[in-house]
């Protein structure tokens, strides 16, 4: 008997609840409140407004000559956000997907003074300045401030591989003649170097130029150190 009572009373709380609610969640269907679409992307602003990049320390100096003839140097980028690189121009392999990545890049900061874009080759026997302002003509290089730069093979060596940490190495056993890393470098407007944290928490220090994820990634966080 006790039993039926509760169920009586059950029941009879989910009949009030029905009368009272049922009609509000009809109405908010019905004029599309239930999820609305800017309440959502609000959060998802939010969440990318409110990421602490980290900092890994500061970027090695670098002076170079670029496509223009012109010297070039990490002071060039001072208050500037910029993603540097290394490559060559003769690259068969990872180079033309390293590149279509920083056009993707290019495109979206477009016009934006604050932002740059550094190329340094690894074969600067080969990659005269002239060389590079061809090659940046035949990608459609659009910024003023996207330099391809060139210089000492030893010492875009050293920079690359014991200032960036990035390996870049001459081999004859592989196409091109060169091997390096496919990795960005992204450099805040006070020339230290910023990456986020992988999926354990670590410090990701580098993006994947080659990897569709990487380059959202590092265009995320571009916006992210453009507004601080």
């Amino acid at each position: 008997m006790f039993k039926n009572k509760s169920y009586i009373g059950i029941s009879f709380v989910i009949l009030i609840f029905g009368i009272y609610a049922i009609p509000k969640i009809v109405d908010r269907v019905k004029n599309g409140d239930v999820v609305k679409g800017n309440r959502l992307d609000n959060v998802e602003s939010k969440s990318s407004k409110d990421a602490k990049l980290l900092t890994i320390g500061p970027a090695p100096k670098f002076e170079l000559t670029n496509q223009d003839n012109a010297k070039v140097s990490n002071e060039t980028y001072k208050g500037k956000v910029y993603v540097l690189e290394f490559f060559f121009t003769t690259c068969p392999s990872i180079c033309p997907k390293m590149n279509m990545s920083m056009l993707e890049i290019e495109k979206t900061f477009f016009g934006n003074p604050n932002f740059g874009i550094v190329s340094i080759t690894i074969d600067p026997k080969h990659d005269t300045p002239q060389v590079l302002k061809d090659h940046a003509k035949l990608l459609g290089v659009k910024s003023s401030n996207w330099n391809f730069l060139t210089g000492e093979k030893d010492v875009i060596m050293d920079l690359s591989n014991k200032g960036f940490n990035l390996y870049a190495g001459e081999n004859d056993k592989v196409s091109g003649g060169f091997e390096h890393s496919g990795l960005f470098a992204l450099i805040d407007k006070d020339g230290n170097i910023r990456c986020r944290k992988d999926e354990y928490g670590n410090p990701s220090i580098y993006y994947d130029g080659l990897d569709k994820k990487g380059v959202r990634d590092i265009q995320e966080d571009i916006k992210i150190l453009l507004a601080e």
